[in-house]
């Protein structure tokens, strides 16, 4: 079975292409992080190397003491050392003959998930992994004080395959001063839907795949992990909230106990099926409604039409020629069959516990 699926919340196509299906045992990782994980010498985000990182911007100790390099931290944020955006760029934009620039205005900084070396954030409690969703929620919190940003990405490299240049487990956050381009896309495709139905596409997506339950990984509460019907990758897979809500920082610390628990099962059972891959993580979230000029309408009705989620994507696949050159993606494991794995997994991982 060969099908082309159509993904209405990026608008693009996706080859699904069961003849080249694969199992999760067909995709191998190479032990080439392995050894690194091994030996921490000299990482900077081990504790007591604090004095190698520029100075934190939050962290979460015991004491909950902020702006400080000392030791005894679960959760850390310091900036980039080699950032792509910095905070004390002036903004402007201009244009340069028919093309446009914006100036590099905006931040770049590393969540440090754990003080452990030897652990990833699969490996770590879910008060632990809650504690680094806090963070994000901090950061994004404070960094849309500054008006002169429009987003905040969060985002995961796990493994130098996804793009980690050091393997102590970490995420980061980049600030622009522009919505990029992909989340804006989505943007403008739940507007539009909001305006012709009055209805959250992302929500109606939730109730249908209840209803057809073949993609649906994993039921809680308040969460929900799926494997989109387009997927791109084989086993990409979304948490979206069950509740309709746009913004990820208006989460309260309940809200984020609930998503470490979902996030946790989620990473440990691609870990223990697919041999602990390569992977990404983006949480897409609304930007601020600020005030455009000449744009009365920029966003006006995102709290009703966005939805906040987490799009989770195994590097077991390489993007190559006829993918760059046309468009298309091919997955060679359909998402239903890769959500019958995730769940036969999670079950496994009920049971042990």
């Amino acid at each position: 079975m060969r099908e082309l699926r159509f993904d209405p919340i990026r608008n693009r196509w996706v080859i699904i292409s069961a003849e080249r299906s694969r199992r999760p045992s067909d995709y191998t990782i190479g032990d080439e992080d392995r050894e690194k994980e091994k030996t921490p010498v000299s990482c900077p985000f081990c504790e007591g190397s604090e004095e190698k990182t520029p100075p934190e911007i939050f962290a979460i100790r015991k004491e909950r003491v902020v702006g400080s390099n000392l030791g005894g931290w679960r959760v850390r944020v310091v900036p980039n050392k080699y950032p792509a955006l910095q905070i004390e760029d002036a903004a402007f934009r201009y244009g340069m003959g028919i093309f446009d620039v914006v100036s590099g205005a905006g931040a770049h900084e590393v969540i440090v998930e754990t003080p452990d070396h030897g652990k990833g954030l699969a490996d770590l409690e879910a008060d632990w992994i809650k504690d680094v969703l806090v963070a994000f929620r901090e950061r994004i919190k404070d960094l849309f004080c500054d008006r002169r940003l429009r987003y905040v990405l969060i985002f995961k490299n796990h493994k130098s395959k996804a793009g980690a240049s050091l393997m102590h487990t970490h995420s980061q956050l980049i600030a622009t001063p522009m919505v990029p381009p992909v989340v804006k896309q989505e943007l403008i495709i739940c507007r539009e839907n909001y305006r012709a139905k009055e209805r959250c596409i992302i929500c109606d997506l939730i109730t249908q795949e209840i209803e057809f339950k073949e993609r649906v990984v994993y039921e809680a509460d308040n969460y929900l992990i799926w494997t989109p019907f387009a997927s791109s990758f084989p086993f990409e897979t979304w948490i979206v909230p069950r509740n309709h809500l746009h913004d990820y920082s208006m989460l309260n610390d309940k809200d984020l106990r609930d998503l470490a628990v979902v996030l946790k099962l989620n990473l440990i059972s691609l870990k223990r099926l697919l041999n602990d891959p390569p992977y990404n993580f983006v949480i897409h979230t609304s930007p601020p409604k600020f005030d455009r000029p000449g744009h009365p309408e920029h966003w006006d009705s995102i709290e009703f039409d966005f939805h906040w989620h987490m799009e989770i994507v195994p590097r077991l696949t390489t993007i190559a020629g006829f993918e760059w050159g046309a468009g298309f993606f091919i997955n060679p494991t359909p998402p239903e069959v890769a959500a019958r794995y995730l769940r036969e997994e999670i079950g496994r991982n009920f049971e042990e516990s």
